[in-house]
């Protein structure tokens, strides 16, 4: 099962020949614009080469001016580099696609995508504004667009050769079934929060079985106290290895076949984050029965990230 006991340079391969994805992706989920600059920067410096952006987190700016000035400083090219975005519900309309995807390339610095993800299977209204209310505070949906129409308008970004891999983020099996089957182009990437309270199994089955990579989001449960990290079975097995509850979880994140991203602000956060090897079969295996089951994120029920504080478009 493990090629390799050194889970730093692991790469999972993308369908319909679009490279390589690093398993250990950085999230750039950071709300301070100084941080998001200073955490991606130090990611880099500590071996990251994966990087998970989005239209939706407001900081692409500042992750692109990261990334040029690693390129600029040498030792690095852009080849070395998976840069990943997201388009953002308000942008499903077909028409509106391709100018989201190319304000977010423009705003990264960058003149082509590794990877572009629908955000949320779900549509609001369009325009300008994230996170369009009514007068009660519910979300406006639009319902004159399905998934499928947004599909296809991302399948023609990657006939223009920009994008080189779609895929989807938040979306359950039920959801990504009938989008499979429909889709010329098959989605590269499926993006889920995935841990050990939320294995996620039957989807990660399903995207083996048909050469997805499946992209765990807030493995570590996104700093949730008490949580994952206090959990006693992960506390035993870093305590028993010499490695971190942290290091613990994204091994086993990554030995149970699913790429990951996590979010480390610091230096040596980042270091330690990178520094990833394979687990005991036995840890593992006492990872994998853990009973405890909670979702941390209600994203994929509303299309509106749980994640994320609610802005208004300026």
């Amino acid at each position: 099962m493990i090629e390799s006991s050194d889970f730093r340079n692991r790469t999972m391969p993308l369908n319909h020949g679009a490279g390589n994805m690093p398993a250990l992706g950085f999230g750039t989920l950071i709300p301070d614009a100084a941080v998001t600059i200073s955490a991606t920067r130090d990611a880099l410096e500590a071996g990251f080469r994966h990087f998970d952006c989005a239209e939706r987190y407001r900081n692409e700016r500042e992750v692109g001016e990261a990334l040029q000035a690693g390129l600029a400083a040498g030792g690095i090219t852009r080849e070395d580099l998976f840069v990943t975005t997201k388009l953002w519900n308000s942008n499903h309309r077909p028409e509106r696609v391709e100018p989201a995807f190319e304000a977010s390339l423009g705003r990264l610095r960058l003149n082509y995508l590794d990877l572009y993800l629908i955000h949320t299977p779900f549509a609001f209204q369009a325009g300008d504004e994230q996170d369009p209310r009514d007068e009660n505070g519910n979300v406006i949906y639009d319902r004159g667009v399905t998934l499928l129409d947004t599909w296809k308008a991302m399948e023609s970004l990657v006939d223009h050769g920009r994008c080189r891999a779609i895929g989807l983020s938040d979306i359950t099996l039920d959801g990504l079934l009938p989008l499979y089957e429909a889709a010329r182009i098959k989605p590269a990437v499926v993006q889920v929060e995935a841990h050990p309270y939320l294995p996620e199994t039957e989807l990660l089955e399903f995207c083996k079985e048909k050469g997805i990579v499946f992209l765990a989001f807030a493995p570590l449960g996104h700093g949730m106290r008490p949580g994952l990290i206090e959990d006693p079975v992960i506390t035993a097995i870093a305590a028993r290895i010499g490695k971190t509850p942290a290091q613990v979880l994204l091994a086993w994140a990554v030995q149970r076949g699913t790429a990951l991203l996590t979010t480390p602000k610091t230096a040596d956060r980042a270091r330690e984050n990178f520094d990833v090897s394979a687990l005991p079969e036995d840890a593992f295996n006492a990872i994998n029965r853990i009973q405890t089951r909670q979702r941390l994120n209600d994203v994929v029920n509303t299309g509106s990230p749980g994640f994320i504080p609610r802005v208004k478009s300026t």
